[in-house]
């Protein structure tokens, strides 16, 4: 439940540079909590990869697992943080920079 509620923070936080639109209870602003941090589809991943891999945008890709995990095996470039221990250093200093979180959700 807690790597949850930090994965959510985390996306949260990605996301509000890009203007998440704030739910007035409305059917249209009732979306659910993973929807207002948005999704993306392995292939969308995919093509924002190689989208940044060709110079095109910022992309930087998180991993939240336990680090064995992370060492069994992870998204090509994904960088490791330790979701208890999330340091301002972790995180990229350019602010319109796409950040994609994720992890396996064992609970």
């Amino acid at each position: 439940m807690r790597r949850a509620i930090w994965t959510l923070l985390f996306a949260a936080l990605a996301l509000s540079a890009q203007g998440c639109s704030k739910g007035d209870g409305s059917s249209k602003g009732a979306e659910s909590a993973h929807e207002a941090f948005g999704r993306m589809s392995v292939e969308e991943l995919s093509t924002k990869m190689a989208d940044a891999k060709a110079g095109k945008t910022a992309l930087f890709i998180y991993d939240n697992n336990r680090k064995e995990r992370f060492k069994e095996g992870h998204i090509p470039g994904a960088k490791w943080v330790d979701h208890d221990n999330i340091q301002a250093g972790d995180l990229p200093q350019d602010k319109n920079a796409t950040l994609v979180f994720y992890c396996a959700n064992e609970h």
